[in-house]
Parts: C-alpha cells; structure tokens; sequence
C-alpha cells in the first residue's frame, strides 16, 4: 500500500501532494561539520515518504507508521518548548519557518519510512519532507540554502541535537552516481563522477538492531569537547576569529595542534585528532573517487570508522563489533557505521555481483556475537535529493 493510499485510509480522503526525502549516507566526514569541516556524502534511493493535505483552520495532524499517536497542533500555536516525542522535529519546522513567513494553513499529513529510524538521518529527511509539505501548502518558497538552514535550526533550536549540516545538505543537493564533497564552512559544494575505470558498486545498509537516538545520547557532548579544544588551542596560540562566531577547529591549522596538543585534555585531543584526520581522509577519498579507485576510497573508510571508535569514542559494542565483521568479508570495499554510532547500522561500499553472499555472511557472524537482536540488511542505490 503506498504512503497515499494510507493517508487516505487514515484521513478518509485523497492527499493534495506527496513529497519523498532521501536518507543520507556519509562515507568519509564524520563528526566534522559541526565544527565547520570536510564532508563527503550520497543520498539513497530509499527514505521517508509524506501524503498531505491542505488544513484551512491552520490545524496540523501528523501520523507515522513508525509510532502509534496521532500529533496534533495549530500552525500559530505551535508549542514554545519540545514535548520529547517524534514530533519535536516537525514542531521545531514549524516554529523555524514562522520566523520568516507568514502562515496560514496547516496541513494533515501522513509519513511512511523505508527503514526504521537507524543513523541514515531519518531525522533530517523527515524534517525537509515536512518542511517541503508545509511551504507547499502556504504557497512559500525557499531555496536551496533556505531549506538546508531551515531544517538545521529546527533540529539545533528546538530539538537541542548540535547538528551541523551535513544531513540536510545530502538530502537536499545530492544527484544519483555522484559523490557530494562539501565545505561546511561556507557550504561551497562539488558533485564528484567516479573516474572512468572505477568498479561497480552498491550501498550496503547492515542494520544492528540495536536502536539509534541522537537526543539523549552523548553527541552533543562529543561535539562540546571538540569546540572546547578548538578555544583552548586559540588561547595557547593567541588566535583571534574574526567572523564574530565563537572558535571552532575549522579556526586551528594542524601545525597548531601538533605544537600544542599535550596542553589539552586527553578527551579533547582525541577529539581534534580525530576531526583533522577525517578532513584528510574526505581530501583523500575524493581525489580516489576522481581518480576511480574505489578500493582506496574503501580503505579511507575503514579508516574512518577506526578512528571514530578509538579517538571519537562513539562506537557501540555492537556497532563496533559490526564494522569489524564488515571491513574482514569479501566483495566490501570498505565500511563504517552510519551517524552519530550509539545505535542503527553500518554502511558499506560493496560488489553488487557479491551482495547475497556479503548479506549471509555477515548475518551469520553477527548473529553468532548478538542472537538477541533482529539483524537485518538491505542493498541501495545513489539518488538524486529531494525536489523542492
């Protein structure tokens, strides 16, 4: 049944739209662009899907497969504060793009997902999805940049997750067999083609079962202990930002840190470690995808979830225990787990011809360590963002 004939189920009539958001996987960046880094990123061909209609009293019904309420609102009386439930991040679009624009109508909508919410930025794409909605029915309309920052702010402003852009910037400006390399710092962006002699690939998706939430968890304190050692190494260096902002590491060049890295706490110089090498190897992996060599590229990724276990200290036993069975199986090029990694799954770039045999051997590996947990895996494609 799809998302339509569902809200027509729920609702009792037919939508006036429907609007598809792609999740997002981050091969090489990780946990560095909320301190202003180097990003590389694809959206999938799977996400989150909304059928909606227009709501003249300004009402806003929302439903999900993936919860059991119904939430309801007025689009002029959207709560102040969060209430911590699913909702917060379709109320905080709601309160970010009030802000800027009038609005009169609500709307009734309906969201289905691919997959459950796992470290592909369901989040993200649910919150652009809905934003999209809402503009539609209020006949507003928003740029790229707009729709990047809008849906930020909602997650940042009244969700509290300290998110920088990344999810929402793969959402939106990713095109399908394209790799996006992004700055951001100023969200200056590229869209890499993979040189002409580089081997098939697909995105393998290996779901922990174990579940993913970014409120709560450790991210913002991981985030908190990197922009602590950016200031620290501005003080110890005597440099001063001039963007009137306050200092990230993006402000520190790499021979600052060398020179005085011991003067930090061992937590703090894990952290910047971590965020100058992910840097390096998104320059790295994106001269590899130029250059089609996507075994190198494979390595970097290896790489990558290394050094978010061991330096950004965000691996759960679970997701470590994954990854390791994922970088040791045949026909993968190379894996790491997806977001924030205190839940969800591990990405990896495979041989599609391998697909079936990567799935039964992983599945029987992980499951021997975790039997109590529902393993699942599911192979995608690269896509193009959502269209606004």
């Amino acid at each position: 049944m799809s998302c339509s004939d569902e809200f027509e189920k729920y609702f009792g009539c037919e939508p006036d739209g429907e609007v598809f958001c792609p999740y997002r996987v981050c091969p090489l960046g990780a946990h560095t662009d909320h301190n202003l880094g180097l990003v590389t990123g694809f959206a999938l061909d799977k996400g989150i899907t909304i059928a909606f209609s227009v709501c003249a009293d300004g009402v806003i019904a929302v439903k999900s497969t993936q919860f059991e309420t119904e939430e309801k609102w007025f689009v002029n009386g959207t709560p102040e504060n969060r209430r911590g439930d699913w909702a917060d991040y379709l109320r905080g679009v709601t309160v970010e793009l009030k802000k800027n624009h009038t609005l009169d109508y609500g709307v009734n909508a309906f969201i289905e997902g691919s997959f459950s919410p796992g470290g592909l930025s369901s989040s993200a794409a649910v919150t652009l999805a809905f934003l999209n909605a809402l503009c539609r029915a209020n006949n507003i309309k928003l740029n790229e940049k707009e729709y990047i920052n809008t849906a930020q702010n909602a997650e940042r402003n009244y969700v509290g997750v300290m998110c920088g852009t990344l999810d929402q910037s793969c959402e939106i400006l990713c095109r399908k067999d394209k790799l996006l390399f992004l700055d951001t710092l100023d969200g200056s962006y590229s869209l890499v083609q993979a040189g002409k002699n580089a081997k098939p690939y697909e995105i393998g998706l290996f779901f922990s079962g174990k579940g993913h939430r970014l409120v709560g968890s450790k991210y913002n304190s991981r985030a908190d202990e990197l922009k602590s050692a950016a200031r620290a190494l501005g003080e110890f260096a005597g440099i001063m930002n001039g963007d009137n902002r306050e200092t990230v590491m993006r402000d520190i060049d790499r021979d600052v840190f060398e020179l005085y890295k011991n003067r930090l706490t061992v937590n703090r110089r894990k952290r910047a470690e971590h965020w100058f090498g992910e840097c390096e190897r998104v320059k790295a992996g994106v001269e590899a995808w130029k250059n089609g060599d996507i075994e190198r590229f494979g390595s970097l990724m290896n790489k990558s979830g290394k050094s978010s276990i061991e330096l950004w200290e965000t691996g759960s036993e679970e997701l470590t225990a994954l990854t390791e069975i994922l970088t040791h199986t045949g026909g993968i090029y190379g894996a790491r787990f997806s977001g924030a990694g205190f839940g969800g799954c591990c990405i990896a770039l495979i041989d599609p011809a391998k697909h079936e045999e990567i799935a039964f051997t992983v599945k029987n590996e992980y499951s021997r360590l975790f039997p109590q947990l529902d393993f699942s895996a599911a192979f995608c494609e690269s896509s193009d963002g959502m269209k606004i």
